[in-house]
């Protein structure tokens, strides 16, 4: 545990970049030849889960669903007690970090450890790019993947925030062709959406669907989903 606390304090962040074109494959490329150090595996993993607490009841999140991800309350001691857990993994579907998300209106409402390196992954990256599909949905946070997810639509991953790091793009433009953006319907999701899809588009066909005023994919029914998504994710940027 000590071991694992010392390397967790030791990650650190990067900003988003400005500009990431010359360092990302044409779209006839599927391979990068440089790659940011990868995060390294977590030395242990959280014990005593309860993954049918009545706050994923709340969220709509099924039992099933909750499983298959491994989220769920944790009571136990550390920086992620009386807090929902979340699991992180990278792209090889290795366990890299824990998310603890509020739930009685503490601060942050979205804990991660000291200096976690979220700039460099992408939640869900490994469950979609193993549907073997051409296509990704990105929405901004957790609870926006597991509705989607739960819709039927497996291919889909969030930036865990509203912004698109270098990493992460050059993780989405090295597992798929197409990326369809669907960012949260307010000012920051809009503004966020104006400024990815011409980077992403540069190297991947990009669609940009646009929620309602105000609206995450998260508050929305599965059939909505399925309307929305089914409707090919929107206009495509070329």
């Amino acid at each position: 545990m000590r071991e694992a606390a010392q390397r967790l304090s030791g990650w650190q962040d990067t900003p988003p970049p400005t500009d990431v074109d010359s360092r990302l494959p044409s779209r006839r490329k599927r391979t990068v030849t440089k790659k940011i150090k990868s995060v390294p595996r977590l030395g242990f993993r959280l014990r005593g889960i309860n993954g049918r607490h009545p706050y994923l009841t709340t969220r709509e999140i099924q039992e099933g669903t909750a499983l298959e991800f491994g989220i769920g309350y944790y009571s136990g001691p550390g920086l992620m007690q009386h807090r929902l857990v979340i699991p992180i993994e990278n792209a090889g579907g290795q366990l890299v970090g824990y998310c603890g998300r509020s739930l009685d209106g503490d601060t942050p409402r979205y804990q991660f450890p000291p200096r976690f390196p979220k700039s460099q992954l992408l939640f869900n990256l490994h469950r979609a790019a193993a549907t073997g599909q051409s296509n990704v949905i990105v929405v901004e946070g957790f609870f926006d993947c597991l509705k989607v997810y739960q819709a039927g639509f497996r291919s889909v991953t969030a930036l865990m925030g509203s912004s698109l790091y270098e990493e992460q793009c050059r993780l989405l433009v090295e597992h798929f062709r197409h990326i369809t953006l669907m960012l949260d319907g307010d000012v920051t999701g809009r503004r966020a959406s104006s400024v990815m899809a011409p980077v992403l588009s540069r190297h991947r066909g990009v669609n940009v669907i646009e929620l309602p005023e105000d609206t995450q994919p998260d508050q929305l029914t599965e059939q909505s989903l399925n309307r929305i998504l089914g409707q090919k994710g929107g206009p495509q940027i070329q």
